[in-house]
């Protein structure tokens, strides 16, 4: 992967940091180390930083509008599109359970993980830079990939000022095929419920079952 980075003038010079982006829980449970969840969880707030940033100053769409379309192009969907150009899958680290599983859930949560390495070691110019190269293409050509329903409530619920919180309910199943099970709560209501091979999957299930509740 450290020479896949380089194609795009990008030097990552903490080897160990970049292995672990790379690395599932399934894999660190069985040699003892550490996974990708948590660069994960900063690579997603800056993949949405650099997406929300383009939008505001490239278009004059409404926040409605740019929410929309900001949640189409950071979607499982699109993340794992992303990943194939940079052929990412081939480079992940999982569990001998999970080899022939490698799903897109997996790959999409990686290369938000990879993000986060590159902003770490390179900073937010480079990694910005590294984002649109492979988002634009996408933009421009209007490309339609499917809508992030958690955003989609998220705009919903703040436009009517209520609060908005998903509950891990449940986490079942060993490392390499674990189900979690995830509940939507708007101001301490039960609005909807999902399961999934993964905390992120499970809240955009909720997240669906949320909304399209709430649009009836």
């Amino acid at each position: 992967m450290k020479e896949k980075l380089k194609e795009f003038n990008i030097e990552i010079k903490n080897e160990s940091l970049l292995n672990m982006a790379l690395t599932h829980s399934s894999y660190s449970n069985e040699h003892h180390g550490e996974n990708y969840e948590r660069l994960e969880f900063l690579g997603d707030a800056v993949l949405e930083l650099v997406t929300s940033e383009y939008l505001f100053l490239n278009t004059e769409f409404s926040e409605g509008d740019m929410s929309k379309i900001r949640a189409s192009y950071v979607c499982e969907e699109a993340l794992e599109k992303y990943a194939e150009d940079i052929e990412l899958a081939k480079f992940i680290l999982v569990g001998h359970g999970q080899e022939k599983d490698i799903n897109a859930t997996i790959v999409a949560d990686v290369f938000e993980s990879v993000l986060a390495v590159i902003y770490l070691e390179c900073g937010l110019n480079v990694v910005k830079n590294f984002i649109l190269n492979i988002i634009l293409p996408y933009i421009e050509k209007k490309v339609q990939f499917k809508f992030d329903y958690k955003s989609l409530l998220q705009e919903m619920v703040q436009t009517n000022k209520k609060s908005l919180e998903y509950v891990l309910i449940s986490e079942t199943g060993p490392a390499h095929k674990k189900e979690f099970t995830v509940e939507v709560h708007i101001e301490d209501m039960i609005y909807g419920r999902g399961i999934g091979k993964s905390k992120k999957e499970a809240e955009q299930r909720a997240a669906k079952d949320a909304y399209e509740k709430a649009s009836k």
